[in-house]
C-alpha cells in the first residue's frame, strides 16, 4: 500500500510540475493571437500527452486495445478465471500490478490479491503469484 500512495504523491508532483511548465511557456507568448477552439485542442493533446508519460515514467503501460487487450484477459483468466469477470477492472488491476512489479515492490503476490479482489471476485495470494507470473511471462508490464 505504502508503494502504491508513493506513486500516486510521485504522478501527482509529476503532473504539477509539467503543469507549472506549461503555464510558464505559454504566458510569455500571449502576443500571438489564438482562437480558444484550438487552444482547448491543443491542451488536450498535451495533456493526453502528459498523462502518458507520467504513466510511462511510474511503470504503468498503455491500456491495451484490440488483440493486446484479449491477450491480456486470456492470461489473467488461466492464472485466475474470476479476475475477468468484470474485464475493465482486471485491466486497470493489471496496469496497476505492473506499476508495482516495474518498481521493485515489496509482498507482490498480496498486492495482487488485493488489487484483483473487488465486488465478488476475492483473489488469493496464491492467485496473485500466478497472476504476478501471467503478467511478467506476457511482457505487459514492459514499459
Amino acid at each position: 500500500m505504502k508503494t502504491r500512495t508513493t506513486t500516486y504523491a510521485a504522478v501527482l508532483l509529476a503532473a504539477a510540475a509539467a503543469l507549472t511548465a506549461c503555464d510558464a511557456s505559454t504566458s510569455s507568448d500571449s502576443s500571438k493571437p489564438t482562437s480558444s477552439k484550438s487552444s482547448a485542442t491543443a491542451e488536450q493533446e498535451l495533456s493526453q500527452k502528459q498523462k502518458e508519460e507520467i504513466s510511462k515514467s511510474a511503470g504503468i503501460p498503455p491500456k491495451p486495445t484490440g488483440a493486446q487487450r484479449q491477450q491480456l484477459l486470456d492470461a489473467l483468466a488461466k492464472a485466475a478465471p474470476d479476475v475477468v469477470r468484470y474485464e475493465d477492472k482486471a485491466i486497470d488491476a493489471a496496469r496497476n500490478q505492473c506499476s508495482s512489479i516495474n518498481n521493485g515492490g515489496q509482498r507482490l503476490d498480496w498486492t495482487a490479491s488485493q488489487r484483483f479482489s473487488y465486488k465478488d471476485v476475492t483473489t488469493s495470494e496464491a492467485q496473485g503469484k500466478a497472476i504476478n507470473n501471467a503478467l511478467k511471462a506476457s511482457g505487459f508490464c514492459k514499459v
